[in-house]
């Protein structure tokens, strides 16, 4: 009994993972205009437990969103591609946040809050954090070098793709790829 047991456990995991990748491929293969670059990795990446600062200034960490994808932006109020590409981020996060699905923007380096408001009011965004990353520590621990960045994270916590430089994450191309991910494709 017990092997059959283990049995129907390994083959339930073997078809929960080779679905998990059919939606990768799926989603990869989607990809026009900007999300062109977004890139899939082979296999999904471990991230870092380094923490960062949610907004209220208390610790915290990527192990915080498990259970839910996310879409991790790193930006900063300097950066002229991150004021375009937020609004965006902004609508995506309107269109599909809720339990399992939610932006995380994380300003790097040194983002003052009052500057950090500033930006988000300047471009008319009020539902994205304004968690930061003062130090870089989360940042380089995830392989940042240069603004914004973006990773996809699944619900494991693990990278599972990663864009470099500005994108319309509000397009129906962007929608449809997070809703495939997300096994909720139309």
């Amino acid at each position: 009994m017990r092997k059959l047991i283990s049995a129907l456990l390994y083959t339930a995991l073997i078809a929960v993972a080779n679905a998990s990748n059919a939606d990768i491929a799926t989603a990869e293969a989607m990809r026009e205009g900007d999300m062109r670059k977004l890139i899939f990795h082979s296999a999904p990446i471990e991230t870092t437990d380094v923490s960062f600062f949610a907004e209220n200034g208390d610790e915290i960490s990527l192990a915080d969103f498990e259970g839910k994808f996310i879409v991790l932006n790193f930006w900063a109020t300097w950066c002229a591609p991150c004021r375009k590409e937020m609004p965006d981020l902004s609508r995506l996060q309107s269109a599909l946040g809720g339990n399992d699905f939610e932006v995380v923007t994380v300003a790097t380096g040194p983002n003052p809050r009052p500057a950090m408001e500033r930006f988000f009011a300047e471009i008319g965004v009020d539902n994205l954090p304004l968690h930061t990353d003062p130090r870089q520590r989360f940042s380089r621990s995830m392989g940042v070098l240069g603004l914004p960045a973006t990773a996809i994270i699944n619900p494991e916590g693990r990278e599972i793709a990663r864009m470099q430089g500005e994108a319309d994450w509000s397009s129906d191309n962007a929608i449809a790829i997070m809703r495939e991910l997300m096994g909720k494709a139309d």
